[in-house]
């Protein structure tokens, strides 16, 4: 199942260590604090368990969202590089 990982983190360190997780976790970088892919639901519950260990006590926003295959498929893209 797809899903899009989001967040808000002001500490340098934690927010680092939560784009690494998210990259060992196969998903890819769409924004600087934005990741997508498609993972298992389970992957999915166990990378939010060990996001929210990283962020700790630190202030911040972290934010997993599945999005099903019909939605998805429907979203639009624009990324020129």
């Amino acid at each position: 199942m797809n899903c899009l990982v989001i967040y808000d983190i002001a500490d340098d360190r934690a927010r680092l260590k939560v784009a690494d997780a998210c990259l060992d976790y196969g998903l890819d970088r769409v924004q600087f604090s934005a990741f997508a892919g498609d993972i298992s639901r389970n992957l999915q519950q166990e990378l939010f368990k060990k996001l929210s260990k990283l962020l700790g006590k630190r202030p911040g926003n972290i934010q997993l969202i599945p999005i099903c295959e019909t939605d998805w498929g429907q979203r639009l893209v624009i990324s020129k590089q």
